[in-house]
C-alpha cells in the first residue's frame, strides 16, 4: 500500500483530454490556477494516505453501533473528518457567495477521488453533505441560507437525503411521510425513513436531513411530494422528534452510519418547506442527480485501486514457470509473466481506468454547464444514468478481477481487494438501480427535446473520430457502431407509441450497449491525447487498453444492439408463474 490512486492518470485525464486549461481561463474561476490546483490536490492524495487510509480496515471490522438511541462510530472517523475540514475540502465546490472557494468542479472531483479510494465509509459523510449543500444553495431561501448552508461549507454540520420508506423503495409515490402545516409557517413530520447514510451520529454540531414528504391535501404520487429541512438539533440546543429505529448492516460502506429514522414519534418532527410546495422531488433530483454522478465517480475510483493493488501483487508474487521452460527446479516468475494474468490486468484496467475517464468527462461538463455551455446541458442530461452504471457494473467487475489475480488471499482480510469489493458491491444500488437508470435513459433522456441529448453525444464523438487518423481501425470501427445506434435507437422510438412495453422492456441491455460506445469512444480520447506524452511508457500503455478495449470488449454491442433492434420481447413475456 498504499496503491490509492495514480495521480499522473489523473493529472492526464484532467490537463491532457478535457481540457482543465481552458475551464481555469474562464472568469468563474479566475481565483485559481494549475499551480494551485496541484496543491490541493496533492494535500488531498497526502491526507488519503496518511490519515483516511490507515483506519479503512478497522472501521470496516468495527462497524457503527447503537447506544442509548443514539449511532458511534469509531474515534477516528471523527479526527479525519475534522482534518479534513480543517485542510477546506468542504468549501471546496461551493460558490464564493455561499463562503466557498469556488473551485473547478473536475479539480474538486478529482480531490474526492482520493478519499473515496482510501475509505469510502468516512467520505460518504462529507460528500453526502456537500450534495445538501449544493440543493440549498440552489433552493433555499436566504435565511436558510444563513442557518444551514453556512455550517456544511464550513464543515460544521452533516446532511442526508431521506428518500426511501420501509415499505416503498424506490416508489417514492407512495410514501407515507406526511408533513402538517403549522401556523408560525413550519412544518410537523410524521413518517419512516430507511436506509439513510449518515442518518445519526455524535459528529459535528448538527445534522440536517433533507426530507421527502406529502403535504395532506395534494395531488396524489410524486406530484404531492414536497421537500424539508428537518435538522436533528434544534436552534435552542434541543434534540428535534427524530430517533434513530436502527442501524443497517451492509456488506461494505461498514464505516458510515445507515439508519432506519423514526419521523414524529412524539409532537412530530419539526421542519421547513425548501423550494416551493408539491415540487420536492424536482428539487431533490438536484442533490440526487449530483449524487449519481458521485457514485459513478466513487465506483470508479475503487476500481481503479483495486486494479492497482492487484497489479503490484503481480509484479510481486512468484508463481509458476513460463510455459515453455522445461526445468522444474527453475525459479518461479512473477504473476504478471503469465499471459493470462495479463489478460485479466488489461480487462480490470479496461474497466477501471474507463470508467473513471467517464466519470471525469462527466466532472468537465459540469463545469461547461456553469460556463453557460447549452451542449454540455444535453451531454450531462443523456450520460448521468452512464456514469452512475457504467462503473457501478464495470468497475466492480475490476474488483472482481482483482481478487481472481490474488489468488485465495485476495478471499481474505490480510488484502484490501476484498474489502473494496464490498464497498464497491454496494454502487449498483446506490442512487437508483440499474432498471432505474435504464428506464431513465430510454424512456426520458433519449427522447428528450426531439432527441438533442442523443445528437450532442453523436456530435461529440464525431469530432474525435474526425481527429483519430493515427488510428484508423478504431475510427472505422466506432463509426459504424454510432451510425447503427442512431439506427436502431430511432426504429425502437417509433415503436414506442404502439407498444411501450416493449420498447422499454431491454432498458438495461440499451444502457450497458451505449455505456460500451461511450467508453470506447473516451478509451478512443485517450489515445489520441496521449500520443505526445513524455514517458513513453504510460503512453503505450494506454494506447494498448485502448486497442484491447475495441477487440475485447466492444464487440459485445453487436448482439445487444440486435436484441434491441428486434425489441426482444423473451423476458417481457415470461410470465411469473414460470418461475
Amino acid at each position: 500500500m498504499p496503491n490509492i490512486l495514480n495521480a499522473r492518470d489523473i493529472d492526464f485525464l484532467m490537463d491532457d483530454v478535457f481540457g482543465l486549461a481552458d475551464i481555469l481561463s474562464h472568469p468563474l474561476y479566475a481565483d485559481h490556477d494549475r499551480e494551485g490546483c496541484a496543491q490541493i490536490l496533492q494535500t488531498a492524495e497526502k491526507l488519503a494516505e496518511d490519515l483516511f487510509q490507515p483506519f479503512a480496515a478497522k472501521a470496516d471490522a468495527n462497524e457503527p453501533w447503537l447506544e442509548d438511541g443514539v449511532a458511534h462510530v469509531i474515534p477516528e472517523t471523527e479526527t479525519a473528518l475534522k482534518a479534513y475540514a480543517e485542510a477546506g475540502f468542504p468549501a471546496a465546490g461551493f460558490a464564493q457567495a455561499d463562503g466557498g472557494m469556488q473551485l473547478p468542479y473536475i479539480v474538486g472531483q478529482a480531490a474526492a477521488g482520493w478519499f473515496v479510494a482510501a475509505n469510502c465509509g468516512f467520505a460518504a459523510y462529507p460528500f453526502l453533505s456537500a450534495a445538501a449543500g449544493n440543493l440549498l444553495a440552489a433552493y433555499g431561501t436566504d435565511e436558510q441560507k444563513s442557518k444551514y448552508l453556512t455550517p456544511l461549507v464550513e464543515g460544521r454540520a452533516f446532511g442526508t437525503m431521506c428518500l426511501s420508506e420501509p415499505h416503498a423503495g424506490s416508489s417514492l409515490g407512495d410514501i407515507r411521510t406526511r408533513a402538517e402545516r403549522q401556523q408560525d409557517g413550519s412544518f410537523r413530520l410524521f413518517g419512516s425513513k430507511m436506509w439513510i447514510s449518515g442518518g445519526d451520529h455524535e459528529m459535528g454540531e448538527n445534522i440536517f436531513h433533507l426530507v421527502l414528504a406529502k403535504i395532506p391535501g395534494g395531488p396524489a404520487g410524486t406530484k404531492g411530494i414536497s421537500l424539508f429541512l428537518v435538522p436533528r438539533r434544534l436552534e435552542d440546543g434541543s434534540r428535534n422528534d427524530v430517533a434513530t429505529a436502527g442501524l443497517n448492516h451492509k456488506m461494505g460502506y461498514r464505516g458510515t452510519t445507515n439508519c432506519a429514522l423514526n419521523f414524529g414519534e412524539h409532537d412530530g418532527a419539526v421542519g421547513w418547506l425548501v423550494g416551493d410546495e408539491n415540487r420536492g422531488l424536482n428539487a431533490m433530483f438536484h442533490m440526487m442527480n449530483e449524487a449519481r454522478t458521485g457514485v459513478g465517480h466513487g465506483a470508479a475510483v475503487m476500481g481503479v485501486s483495486g486494479y492497482l493493488h492487484a497489479l503490484a501483487y503481480a509484479k510481486d508474487r512468484t508463481q509458476g514457470r513460463a510455459v515453455d521452460e522445461r526445468d522444474p527446479t527453475s525459479p518461479m516468475i512473477p504473476l504478471i509473466e503469465h499471459a493470462d494474468i495479463r489478460r485479466q490486468l488489461m480487462q480490470a484496467r479496461a474497466y477501471a481506468e474507463g470508467s473513471l475517464a467517464l466519470s471525469m468527462y462527466a466532472a468537465s461538463l459540469v463545469d461547461r454547464e456553469r460556463m453557460d455551455d447549452k451542449t454540455a446541458t444535453q451531454l450531462l442530461a443523456i450520460l448521468t444514468p452512464i456514469i452512475k452504471s457504467w462503473p457501478s457494473e464495470f468497475a466492480l467487475r475490476a474488483n472482481d478481477i482483482a481478487i481472481q489475480i490474488h489468488g485465495g488471499y485476495g478471499y481474505t482480510r490480510d488484502y484490501p481487494v476484498e474489502r473494496l469489493y464490498r464497498d464497491n458491491r454496494l454502487n449498483p444500488i446506490h442512487e437508483g438501480t440499474k432498471g432505474i437508470q435504464g428506464m431513465d435513459l430510454l424512456g426520458r433522456k433519449v427522447v428528450q427535446d426531439g432527441g438533442a441529448p442523443l445528437r450532442a453525444l453523436s456530435g461529440e464523438i464525431g469530432t474525435t473520430l474526425s481527429a483519430a487518423d493515427a488510428f484508423p481501425e478504431e475510427r472505422d470501427q466506432l463509426a459504424v457502431l454510432l451510425e447503427r445506434v442512431g439506427e436502431v435507437t430511432l426504429a425502437m422510438a417509433s415503436a414506442a407509441m404502439t407498444d411501450p412495453k416493449a420498447y422499454l422492456a431491454n432498458a438495461t441491455i440499451y444502457l450497458d450497449m451505449l455505456g460500451h460506445v461511450v467508453v470506447a469512444w473516451l478509451w478512443l480520447r485517450q489515445a489520441i491525447a496521449v500520443r505526445d506524452h513524455s514517458d513513453t511508457d504510460f503512453a503505450a500503455g494506454k494506447v494498448t487498453t485502448m486497442r484491447y478495449f475495441f477487440r475485447y470488449e466492444l464487440p459485445v454491442t453487436g448482439p445487444q444492439l440486435d436484441l434491441l433492434a428486434e425489441l426482444d420481447r423473451t423476458c417481457l413475456e415470461a410470465e411469473a408463474t414460470q418461475f
